[in-house]
């Protein structure tokens, strides 16, 4: 039995294997139908999602499966006091498979070491958030056509950004990858990010403080926006949220095959008038979503590819 925690416990060749079977179902759709007739997932999510859960949702009804589970820990037994390692081993009873949403880091973790069911990580505090991953993997690999030899910025909320952490300790493994972290002083990649990835694995990378001059040498724009519920005090918050903001003026600074990519939800930091640029690719992301969790819960559950 194997769970997905990190985006590091799959190797580079089963993510290669688990995009194709994505891009399979991308192109197949009907014939995944049914292949988990008889499955549920259980949906545990402790904390706010719409997105991520919503996709898991979709992702299991278009295999055929069921879904129960929790949207908030206010509407489970944790309001109780209940322990999450005494939660899963009662979802382990009900379901075939688990996706878990929790603000603490290390969560899924102790849930997978109690589960007799395999568990998705759908997002550990500011820790990681591996389905997203593979979501942006699938995009970038699917729009640019390779997962290598290329230029990304990450820009915005790049400390508390699970997301910027996931991509950051994916695409290493990749040949010739650059990064160039954009973000104020305040939010910049934490110290175990910089030393024990990008300088442990000799990624070349840069740090700035200006979006409009890395602009013209980026392949991928990975935007994020500045989370409120990271911050302790409500005035930082305040004078950070609004620094970095893409708009027409800047995407003319880019390259014309420079993709825009985001986790979402956004605040302000893309403006909508980017939306209609066909190099806008954060709603094409979502759509890649399902099919990248319809492909690991196939995977998880050993589930065979139909003919």
């Amino acid at each position: 039995m194997r769970h997905m925690l990190n985006p590091l416990d799959f190797s580079v060749e089963e993510i290669d294997r688990l995009l194709s079977l994505a891009s399979d179902i991308e192109h197949n759709l009907p014939k995944y139908a049914h292949v988990c007739d008889g499955k549920k997932l259980a949906t545990l999510f402790y904390e706010p999602s719409t997105r991520t859960r919503l996709s898991f949702e979709s992702a299991m009804l278009s295999l055929g499966g069921s879904v129960l589970g929790f949207s908030s820990a206010n509407s489970s037994s944790a309001a109780k006091g209940e322990s999450v390692s005494d939660t899963i081993r009662t979802i382990s009873c009900y379901a075939d498979i688990a996706a878990m949403r929790h603000p603490k880091e290390g969560s899924a973790l102790v849930a997978s070491q109690m589960s007799s069911i395999p568990v998705i990580n759908a997002g550990d505090g500011g820790h990681q958030h591996p389905t997203q991953t593979l979501t942006d993997l699938m995009t970038i690999r699917s729009l640019a056509g390779r997962l290598g030899n290329m230029t990304i910025g990450l820009c915005g909320d790049l400390k508390f950004g699970r997301t910027v952490h996931s991509l950051i300790n994916a695409m290493v493994r990749y040949p010739d990858i650059r990064f160039v972290l954009i973000a104020p002083d305040e939010l910049r990649v934490p110290s175990y990010i910089r030393e024990d990835v990008l300088k442990a694995n000799h990624i070349r990378f840069k740090e700035v403080n200006n979006l409009d001059d890395a602009m013209p040498e980026l392949d991928i724009l990975y935007m994020t926006r500045v989370q409120r519920e990271r911050f302790f005090n409500e005035e930082d918050y305040i004078r950070l949220k609004d620094c970095y903001i893409l708009d027409k003026k800047k995407m003319k600074l880019a390259k014309e095959n420079m993709y825009v990519l985001h986790p979402l939800p956004r605040v302000n930091e893309i403006s909508t008038e980017v939306d209609s640029d066909p190099r806008a690719a954060y709603f094409k992301q979502v759509q890649y979503g399902v099919y990248v969790r319809m492909a690991l819960i196939m995977t998880l559950l050993e589930v065979e590819k139909p003919c």
